[in-house]
């Protein structure tokens, strides 16, 4: 019997439905009987995989930076900034074993999955259609409105939200078993599930009043610094929910692992002359997709946050100049 270590993008609902649609994958195509252990990874200053994490008789990595550690097997990325280095880049473009894909103009890597499964491998992936249709909507941004967004009416928003905010062990596995067998409603209805959304949905709300006090929002930038405020994760639709003139948002917060500034662009205010997000947080040391990116900082190093936060907002306060 196989084992299968999947490395998944962590607190990211297309991160946690990546690792699903590739178990189902894993299981219809490949090793029916595998058994997996699932390891969320999130981005941080540094070295992103310690090289004693690669101990499956199989490793994948799903949603995230790619890995030349040749005890890697699979990989699937969608980001923009899916290499951390030039020589990453050459030897994913050198490795001839079938089993690493890259494709930067997928909403969701767990779309992109589940279409190579399917050509590649004769994949049956119509039984997940629901998960991979959600996963295209949350990480495309492809929203009828902030208000949608924001007040989470559908089931797979508050899954979203419980993804992004769950720090009990074994929540997420749990969560990428059960989206293969069943749907997203009998999932939220979970009493495991519930448990963990109910007071995340309290600090959601908290988080809305917190921002309208906090935010700024001038020439066509929302700004806004949590570094003071005991909140880590947030809803990145909220300033846009508060400000829905406006076209760009930068955000400084606090984790433990990190500091970071998060760069996005507004859903409801399109424009073919928007700034490349992922360029502009490539330059800091960061990266994402062109229209969402963050970048990273050592925990602790605030000042310079705020540095690179704020040379960005004027690089954007003038590109917002340009599209009104």
């Amino acid at each position: 019997m196989s084992s299968v270590r999947v490395f998944f993008h962590d607190k990211c609902f297309d991160g946690s439905t990546s690792a699903a649609v590739f178990t189902a994958f894993y299981h219809a195509c490949i090793a029916p009987t595998a058994q997996f252990d699932y390891r969320g990874v999130s981005h941080k200053v540094g070295e992103l995989f310690a090289p004693e994490d690669f101990a499956g008789q199989e490793n994948a990595i799903v949603d995230f930076k790619y890995s030349s550690d040749p005890r890697v097997t699979w990989w699937f990325d969608h980001h923009q900034s899916a290499f951390l280095t030039p020589a990453d880049a050459a030897h994913f473009r050198q490795d001839r074993g079938g089993k690493k894909f890259y494709d930067p103009h997928y909403r969701s890597c767990t779309a992109f999955i589940a279409h190579i499964a399917r050509t590649r491998f004769d994949f049956d992936s119509a039984p997940l259609a629901e998960l991979i249709q959600w996963a295209d909507i949350v990480d495309g941004a492809l929203f009828e409105s902030a208000q949608a967004a924001v007040e989470l009416r559908s089931p797979a928003l508050q899954l979203t939200l419980a993804v992004e905010g769950a720090n009990t062990p074994g929540f997420i596995p749990r969560l990428i078993h059960d989206y293969q067998h069943l749907s997203l409603r009998q999932i939220l209805d979970q009493n495991y599930v519930q448990a963990e959304l109910q007071p995340l949905l309290a600090r959601h709300r908290q988080a809305i009043d917190l921002l309208s006090g906090l935010l700024e929002c001038r020439d066509g930038v929302i700004t806004f610094d949590l570094t003071a405020q005991a909140i880590d994760g947030y809803n990145k639709f909220i300033p846009y929910y508060l400000c829905p003139k406006g076209i760009y948002s930068v955000g400084i917060s606090c984790g433990s692992f990190r500091t970071k500034v998060s760069v996005g662009s507004n859903p409801w205010q399109p424009s073919e002359h928007m700034v490349n997000l992922a360029d502009l947080c490539e330059r800091y040391g960061g990266g994402g997709h062109p229209r969402v990116g963050a970048i990273s900082f050592p925990p602790g190093e605030v000042e310079a946050a705020r540095q690179a936060a704020a040379e960005i907002t004027a690089e954007l306060r003038q590109a917002a100049a340009r599209i009104r």
